[in-house]
């Protein structure tokens, strides 16, 4: 397909973004959970089914997540870590889960999928978007049926989570609001700091090869900066807001170019797997969170099958234990981008393959 000319583009992806904008607004003004990510990503997600010519607005993602990095590093504290000595037992209790959910979803996508076993793996197991996709598709699967599922899974489980904590357990999930204590007090050394953090994490991020290195580089300079007092602020609450409409938009164009009847039958599908892993969640959850140490609700973040980029928000939004939460998603990405082939060996082998 040929590429646009450049003013074409721009103007396209100006429209984009002004589509997903109104989509987070209406989701605000109505105080539905999560607005500006989840109208934003919904409505352009709306917008692709039905054809609209839109164009992903792909060169602002790289720089939206770094800001959105260091709005969770600074919800950081010496109190957090005090309690990571804590965390090994739910963190083994990951593994368990991760193990069980693989033996139940895996072969789900498999038999009602009707998916090889390479692309039911990586298109069921709850891991990063890009690691998922690239492993999986380096060792044979259908790349573009694996990104589907996980653009799916990621809208299923974030519109699952938000609905349960604002309908069923009453939270206040709006995520954050056009004006309050946001980005409140901001000095121009504090934003110098938090500046540095966005730019230098994500340059390190990237050094250091970490999954999802524009995130977690920035999350952990600004967690270090916050521990060590050179700030008490965060970024502004328009620039968050601006942040979380991109992001949506962008996963929202991530359906474009697929044949209705191709994302319909993988929403069907996800939708299935991920209310099965949801459930295994919601079980760990009520049955160990005492063992662990934390409450229900953290819990159910920490082993919900988002992404960790979208579930840290969730977990801003609903003022939980933010370090808790990515620590466990990002260990749930690194343990199946390390066991990956021997899982995946093993599923095959079991179902005959």
């Amino acid at each position: 397909m040929p590429s646009l000319p450049a003013p074409k583009r721009l103007s396209l992806i100006a429209l984009t973004l002004l589509i997903g904008a109104a989509g987070g607004t209406g989701f605000y003004l109505m105080h539905l959970p999560l607005p500006w990510m989840l109208g934003s990503m919904l409505a352009i997600f709306t917008f692709v089914m039905a054809g609209a010519p839109l164009e992903t607005p792909n060169t602002l993602r790289p720089i939206v997540i770094p800001v959105i990095g260091v709005m969770l590093g600074s919800g950081f504290s010496a109190e957090t870590f005090e309690h990571i000595s804590r965390w090994g037992l739910s963190l083994a209790g990951l593994a368990v889960y991760l193990a069980m959910a693989a033996a139940l979803v895996v072969p789900f996508y498999i038999k009602v999928g009707r998916l090889d076993p390479v692309t039911a793996f990586f298109s069921a197991m709850p891991g990063g978007l890009n690691e998922m996709t690239v492993i999986g598709s380096a060792m044979g699967g259908d790349e573009k049926r694996i990104i589907l599922a996980h653009a799916g899974r990621i809208v299923v489980s974030i519109s699952i989570i938000a609905l349960w904590f604002r309908v069923i357990l009453g939270y206040d999930v709006r995520g954050v609001p056009l004006s309050g204590g946001t980005g409140a007090g901001l000095t121009l050394m504090s934003a110098l700091i938090l500046i540095g953090c966005a730019l230098l994490g994500a340059w390190l991020g990237n050094r250091l090869r970490l999954p999802a290195p524009g995130l977690l580089g920035p999350m952990i300079l600004s967690g270090a900066a916050h521990l060590t007092g050179l700030t008490h602020s965060s970024p502004p609450a328009l620039i968050v807001v601006a942040a979380q409409v991109i992001l949506g938009t962008t996963m929202g164009c991530r359906f474009k170019g697929a044949s209705p009847r191709l994302v319909g039958q993988t929403l069907l599908l996800t939708l299935g797997g991920t209310v099965i892993t949801m459930t295994l969640s919601l079980g760990f959850a009520l049955l160990l969170h005492g063992a662990f140490g934390q409450t229900m609700e953290q819990v159910l973040l920490a082993y919900a099958p988002g992404g960790l980029t979208e579930m840290s928000l969730v977990a801003l939004a609903m003022h939980a234990e933010v370090a808790y939460i990515s620590i466990h998603h990002l260990v749930r990405i690194v343990i199946l981008i390390a066991l990956a082939p021997s899982l995946l060996t093993r599923i095959a082998g079991r179902l005959g393959y």
